[in-house]
């Protein structure tokens, strides 16, 4: 089982799950405001935005498509949870901003 490491906490899921459920589920968010203003898991409002280290899957062209909308930018290297399935370990950083863009940020 891939385990996912995020905000001080390990979580493990089964492989495929999808990384904002699995976050959401363990009682964390990948987003930084309230979620009832996302899009619920779709890949449109951008605000799951996070940083990923470990080895996932190629961006969709939804996902694309959307981290290349301001406030994001497509070479920020930041990925939406609701769009990357967990298939190995990962660790995942929360930035501040509202979508979670300010890559340089130390907010969290």
């Amino acid at each position: 089982m891939p385990t996912i490491e995020f905000q001080g906490e390990t979580v493990e899921c089964e492989a495929g799950a999808t990384l904002r459920d699995v976050l959401l589920e363990a009682g964390l968010s990948p987003h930084n405001g309230p979620t009832a203003v996302s899009c619920h898991g779709h890949g449109t409002c951008g605000t799951c935005a996070v940083d990923i280290e470990g080895d996932v899957a190629e961006p969709s062209k939804r996902e694309r498509r959307r981290l290349s909308f301001p406030p994001h930018d497509t070479d920020s290297g930041l990925r939406l949870a609701c769009q990357v399935p967990v298939t190995a370990d990962l660790v995942v950083t929360k930035h501040g901003g509202f979508w979670g863009q300010h890559v340089d940020s130390t907010d969290k």
